[in-house]
């Protein structure tokens, strides 16, 4: 079981971004992925997650105007679409899963047993 996080990069203030999580070892048909940041000094919150079984999504408020997540394009992958990209958002962006989790809302609530490496979110301008 494998995750991998990709499409970090330097942004300017108000662009947009997506951020692809590649799964291996597994089928996205059950249990929940999630995204999670951690900026420096801060702790690793929850910022969006997906159950796979039925595509139930869970953000936490602070991200329910700006964040997306949803199942991407390339096979076994989950996106997370961040628009209108501001100072407070620069972190490493990790995904997460629990293959016994299968609830958006709960795996956001509780730390996944399975990481990703992170990448590297950056807004400069």
């Amino acid at each position: 079981v494998q995750l991998q996080a990709s499409g970090g990069g330097s942004v300017q203030p108000g662009e947009s971004l997506t951020l692809s999580c590649a799964a291996s070892g597994f089928t996205l048909n059950r249990p929940a992925i999630g995204w999670f940041r951690q900026a420096p000094g801060k702790e690793r919150e929850a910022v969006a997650c997906l159950s796979t079984n039925n595509d139930i999504t869970y953000y936490p408020d602070f991200a329910k105007d700006r964040f997306t997540v949803s199942r991407g394009k390339a096979k076994n992958t989950i996106d997370l679409r961040i628009d209108n990209l501001t100072p407070e958002d620069p972190a490493v962006y990790y995904c997460g899963t629990d293959l016994g989790q299968a609830s958006s809302y709960a795996l956001c609530h509780r730390r996944p047993t399975t990481w990703g490496q992170g990448t590297q979110v950056t807004v400069s301008s």
